[in-house]
């Protein structure tokens, strides 16, 4: 492995690493909303024994973040496979750590538009832009492996 092969391996793990950091910061304000609003309203925790159940004892917008929370187990599943998969290939180029960047931001944008005033369109528009970076980026891999 070369100067600038090494180089781009570390480079495509900040990606993940920022991912990952995200998917932390979601889950730690998830957590305190829901347990401030559990605490403030007295509300005990049996009553919270299922999903289905949360709704109807929390509000929308405490529940914003858990919704968010779901979704950084969706997409970003395959985002974490395609970036193994280019790592362990060595399939490393400018056009995948971009790609990679760009999938990574829209899925904090997404967050942002999820956890605070979730206007659907907004949200909409960033999903399916990372959406697309995603598929771009499992493409570029595939011909890069062909």
């Amino acid at each position: 492995m070369n100067s600038t092969e090494l180089a781009f391996s570390t480079e495509l793990i900040a990606p993940m690493f920022t991912l990952m950091c995200l998917t932390a910061l979601v889950w730690l304000y998830m957590y305190t909303l829901r347990l401030s609003y559990v605490i403030k309203h007295k509300i005990h925790a049996q009553q919270l024994s299922s999903p289905e159940l949360i709704p109807q004892l929390l509000p929308e917008h405490i529940n914003r973040p858990a919704n968010n929370f779901k979704n950084l187990f969706e997409l970003p599943v395959i985002f974490y496979a395609l970036m193994l998969l280019a790592l362990l290939t060595n399939t490393i180029n400018q056009v995948i750590l971009y790609t990679s960047w760009f999938f990574v931001f829209s899925r904090i944008l997404h967050s942002i538009v999820q956890c605070t005033y979730n206007k659907v369109m907004h949200r909409f528009v960033i999903y399916i832009i990372g959406a697309i970076a995603l598929w771009l980026l499992l493409a570029q891999l595939l011909l890069s492996l062909i």
